[in-house]
């Protein structure tokens, strides 16, 4: 078995679904959490982050372009957060049983990501009345109604998970976005209540939420801000 270390700040973030596939697939990984705080509460451009800041100018981070997640096989760095999970995946057997089923989660996983950036557009609005109107409707209506767009992206399987006939990517992704303790969105109750016409997602992300190691894994996993 590879050795893996898993580097990336204290926090979920970027990092959390790539732990969530080591966990899941009961395979050892070092998990080098680097420290931060701010220097002005809330403000991101007064972050303090030590260990960063020393692997950064050691040229430790030049594979991932001075960034994090940073994952080392057996010494080997691989950067950007998308790919590291990609690859631990199909590591693990979380990417289809062949490759037609490997490019319908890699769909499934990218149409998550078609939904963050549009709400991120949201998020992005400055002035306050628009931006509560914004959201609004993004939680009335624009969610609801990409959330049964995709259900119907589906491909026709077993159930419960969204592709083949075991926990994959694609599962992980959406379970992330709609459903995980402490996910993607604040309003999380808004975001559950999606899935209420969308049997297929709605399976997946409960049969996710059943499996025994990643809850050992939410119940034990540090606890931190975001």
């Amino acid at each position: 078995m590879p050795a893996y270390k898993f580097t990336y700040f204290d926090l979920r973030g970027l990092g959390e679904t790539a732990r969530w596939l080591f966990k899941i697939a009961k395979v050892d990984f070092e998990d080098n959490r680097l420290s931060f705080k701010f220097g002005t509460p809330g403000d991101f451009s007064t972050l303090i982050t030590p260990e960063f800041t020393a692997m950064k100018e050691a040229g430790e981070l030049d594979v991932s372009m001075n960034k994090v997640p940073m994952l080392e096989v057996d010494g080997k760095k691989i950067g950007q957060s998308k790919a590291i999970e990609r690859f631990l995946a199909r590591e693990f057997g979380f990417m289809g049983a062949d490759s037609v089923e490997a490019a319908q989660i890699d769909q499934l996983c990218e149409t998550v990501i078609d939904f963050k950036n549009a709400y991120q557009k949201v998020k992005g609005i400055q002035d306050a009345t628009e931006k509560e109107a914004a959201m609004k409707k993004w939680f009335e209506e624009d969610l609801p109604a990409n959330v049964a767009l995709a259900e119907k992206s589906v491909p026709p399987g077993p159930g419960p998970f969204l592709v083949g006939s075991k926990v994959s990517l694609a599962d992980l992704a959406w379970y992330m976005f709609l459903a995980a303790p402490k996910g993607y969105f604040d309003d999380a109750a808004a975001a559950k209540a999606t899935m209420e016409k969308c049997p297929r997602i709605k399976a997946a992300t409960e049969a996710v939420d059943a499996i025994p190691e990643l809850q050992e894994w939410l119940k034990t996993r540090p606890d931190t801000a975001f």
